[in-house]
């Protein structure tokens, strides 16, 4: 049996790879979980998948879970003990713990050689070149769990990298994508949480609505497969069939279209190396009748152009501008911020950290470097929000 773990399995991402899991019976050994809060849920996936170990991020519910489990299944808390968890030996590891809470217990589950399914985009954003070094050192492989990444990495399949002239990540454009300009500074956190397409979390959904998940895919794409920012280039894409193109130096393109539905990429890491069914929809092209494109407009969504002065910047800006993101979500979230000052918000953070050299390359860059600085950005991020919060 392949021996697997989920970290963040009470997620939107876990939910749908253990309902994988669960239509294929005797196929898989689940050795760890790991969530959030939702312990009750943490408890019956445990308990359904007779996993070794079930593990909460939060220390003070551990009471709770070791009550809620059945005999036989460890419970444990806390960030440190989900990286212990993550570095269980184990065939596949699902890293789908939102936000760079993840990048620690993907680096564990890293150096044990495992394959590591990446839905965290964060983990390249903030620290790709150590991932990626860790990896190779270890011998891990890392597959891409991103639609956008998935479609990518399966367009590649069989190609030469040096033919690949560029490639296009789709975006749906999110909630508030057909909103007059003038009106998207008063919306609220329901309204950019409710997507056209997907069913997500409600952060990726409103980092979906500012387009902060794109720029970090964007991000994240230079990183994984190596691209050069210029190659990188973003549609608007109404329907979300279309995950990602990859265009060729004769001129072709080769496009990977798919239903909203991230039990695909699931399922083809998963399954990785081979392709096997899937609970999916089948795409009816004719019902659907045309696939529409546009170009994005970088003043509705300025985390577009935040995402190529990170990559020009280099360093460790990517670190700083997803934790500046994540405090201003939060921020936004609280109604402590309006939509529209989210980005200027990171915007700041990136330009003064910056100016003071900390986010400048150092040589090798560490773990440790990577969280100072997360942690410096996210303190600036949050001063910037009281300040704001107190004119909103």
């Amino acid at each position: 049996m392949k021996r697997v773990s989920i970290l963040g399995s009470t997620g939107s991402i876990g939910q749908s790879t253990l309902s994988l899991i669960a239509g294929r019976p005797g196929e898989y050994d689940v050795v760890a979980l790991t969530g959030g809060r939702n312990v009750e849920l943490l408890a019956r996936q445990a308990a359904e998948t007779g996993a070794a170990i079930a593990v909460t991020s939060e220390p003070d519910l551990l009471d709770q879970l070791r009550d809620a489990l059945p005999a036989g299944i460890e419970a444990a808390a806390g960030a440190e003990a989900i990286a212990e968890a993550a570095a269980r030996r184990a065939d596949w590891v699902m890293s789908a713990i939102v936000g760079a809470a993840g990048l620690a217990p993907g680096l564990a589950a890293i150096e044990t050689g495992t394959t590591l399914a990446l839905a965290n985009k964060e983990t390249l954003v903030a620290a790709g070149p150590l991932v990626l070094s860790r990896a190779a050192a270890s011998g891990a492989t890392i597959l891409p769990v991103d639609s956008e990444h998935s479609a990518i990495f399966q367009a590649l399949r069989g190609e030469d990298p040096a033919a690949v002239e560029r490639v296009i990540i789709t975006a749906s454009g999110g909630a508030l994508r057909d909103w007059p300009m003038e009106r998207l500074a008063e919306a609220t956190p329901e309204e950019a949480g409710r997507h056209p397409n997907w069913a997500m979390g409600n952060r990726i959904t409103v980092d979906s609505a500012s387009m902060f998940n794109k720029a970090l895919e964007v991000i994240e794409a230079k990183e994984f497969f190596g691209f050069s920012p210029d190659r990188i280039e973003v549609l608007i894409h109404h329907e979300s069939i279309v995950h990602a193109l990859v265009g060729f130096v004769d001129g072709g393109v080769m496009a990977h279209l798919g239903p909203p539905d991230m039990r695909h990429a699931i399922g083809h890491a998963l399954d990785w190396p081979d392709r096997r069914a899937l609970p999916v929809e089948r795409l009816d092209l004719a019902k659907i009748g045309q696939l529409s494109f546009r170009p994005p407009d970088e003043a509705r969504w300025p985390a577009l152009r935040l995402a190529r002065d990170v990559m020009a910047r280099g360093g460790l800006t990517g670190a700083a501008f997803n934790a500046a993101k994540e405090a201003a979500l939060d921020a936004f979230l609280a109604r402590q911020m309006r939509f529209t000052d989210m980005a200027h918000i990171v915007e700041t953070v990136l330009d003064e950290m910056d100016a003071s050299g900390e986010t400048s390359g150092r040589g090798d860059i560490s773990l440790g470097d990577v969280l100072e600085t997360d942690a410096a950005a996210r303190a600036r991020a949050r001063g910037a929000a009281t300040r704001l919060s107190q004119t909103v």
